[in-house]
């Protein structure tokens, strides 16, 4: 299957699985659900790459570092379903995307960067206007769906540590999802009963890790080795359009007038961003 094609795949399963954790938010609170997925994606990549096999590869730096990293991971999850839980998916997603575009912003150092920084701002403006006017609830998700952009551009920053170190990136992000779980456990676990004695919820949160932890991680893994940087970081321009879509086929979330032009804008940027390089630093996070 071409590259692109893969990628596209990653991101239909990882808002497929955002929308069917939307469905979880009327028998769990949202950032339950969050912490949920990541305890799952953990117990599955910790299976997967066993990273006890590479003990004597986890040094105190290495663990701090990818302790670090998984908490800021976690909290990026919780604070994003608690957006969708309040904000059309399609419309978070591409507020999200403030975060790496701010990265890409203060760390270029062409007109390239620039722009896109002023293009996304646009967007983003934009898109939280339209926000605001929907209702009270909107006002959480924006506050929210802020968090969720301030941890990204911290994991863009921590993950590529993560990802570059001798453990390897998979059995790094295992641990890191581990150390996350672990963390957010006594705030958010107390309110996860009904999970453990209904297994079509287990089930479901089950799907919403694989969905869009597991598989969007492991394929973009497989399409970083086929593409140049500077594909990927275009490719990237192709996922607030892609939740956008989901959104509107699976939860009837149909954009209009000035949130079709914010979402454009916040695509546009996100092509802008694109250069030699950039790719490795913005692979969109396992959320």
């Amino acid at each position: 299957m071409p590259a692109p094609a893969l990628f596209v795949v990653s991101a239909l399963a990882q808002y497929v699985g955002a929308a069917v954790a939307v469905g979880l938010f009327v028998h769990l609170p949202a950032a339950t659900v969050g912490w949920l997925r990541v305890l799952v994606a953990a117990l599955v990549l910790v299976g997967w790459t066993r990273p006890w096999r590479s003990r004597a590869l986890w040094t105190r730096d290495a663990l701090r570092t990818a302790a670090l990293f998984g908490v800021v991971l976690a909290v990026m999850n919780a604070a994003f379903y608690v957006a969708i839980d309040s904000l059309p998916l399609g419309t978070a997603v591409a507020l999200e995307f403030a975060g790496p575009v701010a990265v890409a912003a203060v760390t270029g150092r062409g007109w390239r960067d620039r722009g896109a920084m002023v293009v996304a701002a646009a967007g983003v403006v934009l898109l939280a206007g339209v926000s605001v006017h929907v209702g009270d609830d909107a006002t959480r998700g924006l506050v929210a769906i802020g968090v969720a952009a301030a941890c990204w551009a911290l994991y863009i920053v921590l993950g590529r540590r993560v990802a570059t170190a001798a453990t390897g990136g998979l059995t790094g992000l295992g641990v890191a999802m581990t150390a996350g779980a672990l963390v957010l456990a006594p705030f958010l676990a107390g309110r996860s009963g009904p999970v453990w004695t209904d297994p079509r919820l287990a089930g479901a949160v089950v799907l919403v890790a694989v969905l869009s932890s597991v598989v969007p991680y492991g394929i973009e893994q497989v399409v970083l080795r086929r593409v140049r940087p500077a594909t990927f970081s275009v490719l990237l321009a192709l996922l607030p359009a892609t939740a956008t879509v989901v959104g509107a086929v699976g939860l009837q979330q149909v954009p209009h007038g000035l949130e079709l032009v914010g979402l454009v804008l916040v695509s546009g940027a996100i092509a802008l961003t694109a250069r030699t390089g950039a790719a490795a630093q913005e692979v969109p996070p396992p959320a």
